[in-house]
Formats: C-alpha cells, structure tokens, sequence
C-alpha cells in the first residue's frame, strides 16, 4: 500500500509543524501495537487523536505570513495537475501558441466537471525534478501567456466559461523570455481578459507571484486557497530590494498584506476558499472538493447574467480596486 500524501506531508513537514509530527508519529505507534499485540490502545489513540485536531486547528489559527507562504510551496500541496486528475471529468489539453512553441508552465485544456464544460488554464509546476525543471517551476515564458490567450479566444468562440488556476512564484525572468515579449504578453493577456464575452474564474491554488499570476487571473470572480498568497513580489525578492538581504523576507511577507484574509479585508479577492484542517497538503481530496463546489456555483451564478452586464461588473471590480472599503 502507497504511503498517503498527508502522511508524507507530516515526515516532511514545515518547522511549525514538527509538534504536530510528534504527536501523529506517536498516533502511528500505537496503532502498529493496536494490531500487532493484545494491549487494547483503542482510548488513547481516540484522545491523542482529538488532541492533534484541536493542536493543529490552533496552530494554523496564529501562522503568520511568513509561515502562510510556506505552506503555499509546499511539496504536498495539490498542483494544477492533481485538480485535473481528481476534479474534472474530462480533460483534453490542448497546445503550443501557433508561434513559439509549446510552454509547459502553463497548462490548457478543454474540461468538464459536474456536466459543465469550460475552458481550463493553470500553471504547471510538476512533480518530479526532471518536470520542475521542464516547467521552469511554474514561470511560464510568453509563449505560456500568449497560447493561453490564444485558447481563451476559443473558448469565446465557442461560448465557453473559463477556469484558471494560478500558482506561480512570477513568470520567468530570463533574457529569451524579455527578448520574446514578455512584459507585453503579461499586459495583452491582462487588456484582452477584460473584453472576453464569457464567465472568467481565477483562483490561487499556491503561489500568486506578480505578473506572472496577473496574465491569467482577470476574473469576474477571483479566489483564493486559505493558505494561498497573491503579492506583487515575493518575500524574498521584496527583502532583497529593501534590505539587500533574504533574511528579511518574514518581515517582508509582513509588510506585503499577501496572504487571503489579507486580500479579502483590501477587496482585492471575493472569496476565501476554506482548506481541510492543517492545510491543503493533508488533504487533497478535501482540498480539491472545496474548491470545485465553489467554482461550479460561480459558473452558475455568473451564466445567469447576461453578457453586457457581465463585461460592465468585471470592468467596476477592477476599476474599484485600490478604493477606501466602507467602515
């Protein structure tokens, strides 16, 4: 029998975590004895494990933002590609931007979840190091923004709804990416996003880096994960600039307002997507039905509206942006 995801999450966990490891390390032994012997430990294990949910709900309860974006990158965290396999019904990707080439960092794709049918885009981090490397860990290059708008215009073609999921640290920096157009095919996707005449969902899944999360993320409905984080830089590259140093990134994280209750107080998301208890990484299944209740309710309520109206509220969403919140 494979080893479960959370299982392995709690072997490799995060510094806050290690508590927490203890004393479900403790739960493990003592379910081995449970069956391997005589002794009755069925009492205990039942306590310590209410002990463990109350420990771990007060510990995500005071992570800082730091931690939070810690738990945005972790290995266990579900990725686009664990969504496809364990929310969609069916999946067509679909490649290559008709000029460049094929950017595995962003994923595109026909699907269907729960008898709708939608355009999907995602960045791809990978899972393997041979993938992360072939992903350039979720920086996609133009090619990656250009052939995701060439297949939303599809999907406005064909009066489809579309999904994205964003999880990127930013898009990639290099100079062929620069020498390609990278800047100006980060601000075509984000100008064109506006006048698509279908449903947009965006949701952050990890990581939501700068532009490179922008290019994909206009939506006439935007969500994040509890322990996701969308900001204009990242810690690290934040602290580097301030400080010239990447010790402050918690401080930076800080500063930022980046995580999701963050957001939503600044009105810059509509909704907080609740995680399982302890993170997403303990739970994917728990995880990715959370996320695919609210995106199907969003498909219903935003194909209710008609097209005009739709295109007029996406617009004031984002031109509110940045504006006192009453009270």
């Amino acid at each position: 029998m494979s080893e479960s995801p959370a299982k392995s999450a709690m072997q490799d966990g995060l510094a806050f975590e290690r508590p927490l490891n203890e004393l479900q390390n403790r739960i493990d032994e003592l379910r081995k004895l449970n069956v391997g012997s005589h002794l009755e430990l069925t009492g205990e294990i039942e306590a310590l494990e209410e002990r463990l949910k109350k420990q771990t709900a007060e510990v995500y309860a005071q992570l800082s933002p730091w931690e939070r974006v810690n738990v945005a990158r972790h290995a266990e965290r579900p990725l686009t590609s664990d969504y496809i396999q364990l929310m969609l019904d069916d999946f067509v990707e679909l490649h290559g931007d008709r000029v460049f080439g094929d950017d595995r960092a962003i994923v595109t794709g026909l699907a269907s979840m729960g008898g709708v049918r939608f355009l999907l885009v995602g960045h791809r981090k990978g899972k393997t190091v041979k993938d992360r490397l072939a992903c350039n860990f979720g920086c996609a290059h133009p090619e990656g923004y250009r052939k995701a708008m060439q297949k939303m215009r599809m999907a406005e073609k064909w009066k489809l709804p579309i999904v994205t999921f964003i999880n990127t640290p930013g898009a990639y920096p290099g100079i062929g990416a620069e020498e390609r157009g990278q800047a100006s095919a980060i601000a075509r996707n984000i100008l064109e996003m506006f006048d698509l005449k279908v449903p947009i969902i965006s949701v952050v899944i990890g990581e939501g880096g700068s532009g490179g999360a922008l290019g994909i993320g206009v939506g006439d409905r935007v969500g994040m994960l509890e322990n996701s984080y969308y900001s204009v830089i990242s810690p690290e590259g934040c602290a580097a600039i301030l400080w010239k140093s990447g010790d402050k990134a918690p401080e930076a994280a800080e500063a930022l307002k980046l995580t999701s209750k963050d957001l939503l107080r600044l009105g810059l998301v509509d909704k907080v997507i609740d995680e399982p208890a302890g993170g997403a990484h303990r739970d994917q299944k728990g995880a990715v039905e959370r996320v695919k209740a609210q995106i199907l309710g969003w498909l219903q309520e935003l194909q209710a509206l008609p097209t005009a109206e739709l295109l007029e509220q996406r617009y004031r969403k984002f031109r509110g942006m940045g504006q006192p919140l009453p009270g």
